[in-house]
């Protein structure tokens, strides 16, 4: 009986399996061959058609996110709909992974967490004030779609606002329970 697996996933299997029995390799070695065969499995397309074949037999979702240890939203999100649908799925995911993941440094102002933690007081105040005109605010968007609000206390200064002048109405936060905004 032939493997049910690619090539590839069952060579990682092989070389992980070797390790096992032979009981060498370092610890690296092991983890490599581990980290290996866990992303060989996750592209591997016999996990698809796997679920392919078992709605084909009428199985629930609920049952194969059971089998698979994820709650059924995210099996169907995962090998849901044509492979058409799932790559333009898996496209998007990785698209979203490639953008950096942590918040640029050099941001004109304070972060509202930054605004509330400098006056002792939470965000939802620092949001309040903004709306009251005590303080200026402006969302900073980045060229890769991120956005960000950014505080101006009296006395700082920033190119594009003048802080210390009245808020316009694009400087000031509108809804202050939007943690985005």
């Amino acid at each position: 009986m032939g493997s049910f697996l690619a090539p590839i996933t069952a060579a990682a299997l092989e070389r992980l399996l070797t390790l096992h029995t032979d009981a060498g390799g370092s610890p690296l070695d092991r983890l490599r061959a581990i980290r290996s065969l866990q992303t060989a499995l996750d592209h591997d397309p016999a996990t698809l058609e796997a679920v392919r074949g078992a709605l084909a037999a009428e199985t629930s979702w609920e049952q194969i996110a059971d089998a698979t240890g994820l709650k059924a939203p995210a099996a169907k999100w995962r090998w849901g709909g044509t492979d058409d649908e799932i790559s333009a799925r898996l496209e998007a995911g990785r698209k979203r992974s490639a953008r950096p993941s942590s918040v640029p440094t050099d941001l004109p102002g304070l972060s509202v967490a930054e605004a509330a933690t400098e006056r002792g007081v939470s965000a939802q105040a620092i949001y309040l004030q903004v709306r009251r005109g005590t303080l200026v605010s402006r969302t900073v968007t980045l060229p890769d779609g991120r956005s960000y609000k950014r505080v101006f206390p009296a006395g700082t200064t920033d190119a594009d606002s003048t802080p210390t002048s009245p808020p316009t109405s694009t400087e000031t936060s509108h809804n202050a329970n939007d943690p985005h905004d």
